[in-house]
């Protein structure tokens, strides 16, 4: 695996490409936003902000599924922990987001039952082998993740196995990308994510391109990916273009998967979705549809009213609609730290304030 990723993390290569950025870029100032977790990871970890010109500012966008997933959601699925019967299963990356009062983990050391999977499809499997208990999936993040619950719960619908459903938190980046324009972020140019430009294609991008006047450019995750992007980028910034461009073209297509998008026209439609920073955005989320309500866990069980709030002095939402950068809260890395998260930020390897905590040593 590492011999074949590289000619994509090769000095001389990215030491080119930084020469080509360099010559590219204009005196006036510009913002370019990566709207993936694991590229900003990745922007961090290779110190790639550092080799850039003083003019091109790297913004890490919302694009962590963890990081954006509301508090009001944590809170929901901790309380289908502690119904008598159900068992949530999840990814690791999920348990110990802080909700208002408990995290998932927290909630499992009181007697909540909540299991950790690599595979969506284990909690299938064990609602078969335990028809006595409820079993709930919590389902978040953006395209990328849709499919690998989507399979299983396209299975049990089939099945009409009625003791398994989801939790829904699906997101949908190019409403979320259209909000960010909408609110006229000072952001000249977007990297978007590789992995779900491989999902709904790299056309998805294009009529925001044309409508807002600017460009785009599929990134990919490896520091030549991301410089190749950026060197794109910059380049079409500083000609006044708004094309929509493609440096991942190894793994996103103009098309993207068409399976995955046909299962996602079989089992949801697009609804308005809250976002951890952002709020409420128009189509950004996807919900079951109504013919598969009981496989839904909101309309499933009764969880009665839920008041949540965000953790005292977080400022996650800002650090993730990209407006304040993660040194600038006042809990970082003094009572947030990943060994002691308080906000999802720093919770998720994903997260941005996680990524600069992690690297800090690189920035000192």
């Amino acid at each position: 695996m590492e011999a074949s990723l590289a000619k994509y993390r090769d000095p001389k290569a990215a030491k080119a490409l930084v020469a080509q950025i360099h010559e590219a870029a204009p005196v006036e100032p510009m913002s370019l936003m990566e709207v993936c977790g694991g590229q900003t990871h990745t922007i961090y970890q290779y110190r790639l902000r550092e080799m850039l010109p003083t003019s091109v500012r790297l913004v890490s966008g919302p694009g962590c599924p963890v990081c954006v997933t509301p508090i009001t959601y944590i809170d929901q699925a901790v309380a289908l922990c502690q119904i008598p019967g159900v068992v949530v299963f999840t990814f690791g990356d999920l348990v110990r987001v802080p909700g208002t009062r408990l995290s998932l983990e927290k909630a499992r050391a009181l007697g909540g039952r909540v299991r950790e999977v690599y595979s969506p499809l284990d909690a299938l499997i064990y609602a078969r082998e335990h028809p006595e208990s409820q079993v709930v999936f919590l389902g978040i993040g953006f395209e990328t993740t849709l499919p690998t619950f989507s399979l299983p719960l396209q299975m049990a619908i089939r099945e009409n196995r009625n003791n398994f459903s989801v939790l829904l938190s699906a997101k949908r980046v190019p409403p979320v990308l259209d909000a960010l324009l909408r609110s006229k972020a000072p952001i000249n140019g977007f990297i978007t994510p590789g992995h779900v430009t491989s999902i709904i294609g790299a056309n998805a991008y294009s009529e925001l391109c044309e409508r807002y006047q600017v460009p785009m450019v599929v990134g990919g995750f490896e520091p030549i990916d991301l410089l190749i992007a950026i060197r794109d980028l910059v380049r079409l910034v500083a000609e006044g273009k708004h094309d929509n461009a493609n440096a991942y073209p190894r793994a996103a297509r103009p098309q993207g998967n068409i399976k995955a998008q046909q299962l996602f026209a079989e089992l949801y439609e697009p609804c308005d979705e809250e976002l951890r920073g952002l709020g409420i955005i128009a189509d950004a989320g996807y919900k079951l549809r109504d013919c598969f309500a009981s496989f839904d866990a909101l309309r499933k069980f009764d969880l009665g009213k839920i008041v949540s709030a965000e953790p005292a002095g977080c400022r996650c939402g800002q650090v993730l609609a990209g407006t304040i950068v993660p040194e600038q809260c006042p809990l970082f890395g003094k009572r947030c730290t990943p060994d002691h998260s308080i906000g999802a930020c720093m919770v998720s390897m994903e997260g941005t304030c996680n990524a600069a905590y992690l690297y800090r040593d690189s920035h000192e």
